[in-house]
């Protein structure tokens, strides 16, 4: 349909993530796009700052807004799922590309520049990605966190296998974030608000 993109979009909310476990509190796409979103920010942020580097974080936060864009069509796969196997990845990414287009031509067609490579990766964009994957990563380690903190010790191994994943990455702003602000998160309002 013309011109119902931002629609589509706002149906994100709709969209549970960790669908195979229980959870204490259900986590949405929309949740989770802006997490990833600020995330990736920082994540930018900090290799400009503390590493000299020239990245765009002001795209990076719109990359990461709308990088599970697709699965408002095609839902929330499950990584295990997702993973299984060569042959289910790949039909996984037939799906991703087609609701990708999808999306795109809901655009109209004057405005689909402003949304070059938002839901599919594109070259000049090939840096950055690094920095929304080490955020999407670092947002599931919150999430498996606060489920631990709250007493439910089914993600208590997928903690474990996320801050792996976030180390294989081999990005010291990911690992600057996960030492400098992820204690944060493991507290209260009013310690947040004391500190």
């Amino acid at each position: 349909m013309d011109n119902g993109f931002f629609a589509m979009i706002s149906r994100m909310k709709y969209i549970n993530r960790w669908a195979l476990m229980r959870n204490e509190h259900s986590e949405n796409l929309a949740e989770h796009s802006f997490e990833v979103s600020v995330i990736a920010h920082a994540l930018t942020v900090i290799g400009n700052r503390r590493f000299g580097k020239s990245l765009d974080s002001e795209r990076a936060a719109f990359l990461g807004l709308y990088h599970d864009a697709p699965e408002t069509l095609t839902g929330d796969m499950p990584t295990p799922v997702k993973y299984y196997s060569s042959e289910v990845r790949a039909a996984y990414k037939t799906m991703e590309d087609a609701a990708s287009a999808t999306l795109l031509n809901m655009i109209p067609e004057d405005l689909r520049p402003d949304f070059d490579g938002a839901f599919t990766p594109d070259e000049k964009d090939a840096e950055l990605r690094k920095y929304i994957k080490a955020a999407d990563k670092i947002s599931a380690l919150i999430k498996c966190m606060q489920e631990a903190q709250a007493g439910n010790t089914e993600f208590v191994n997928a903690a474990e296998s996320t801050q792996k994943a976030i180390e294989k990455l081999g990005l010291p702003e990911a690992d600057i974030f996960i030492k400098e602000f992820l204690p944060a998160y493991k507290l209260t309002l009013d310690e947040l608000k004391d500190e």
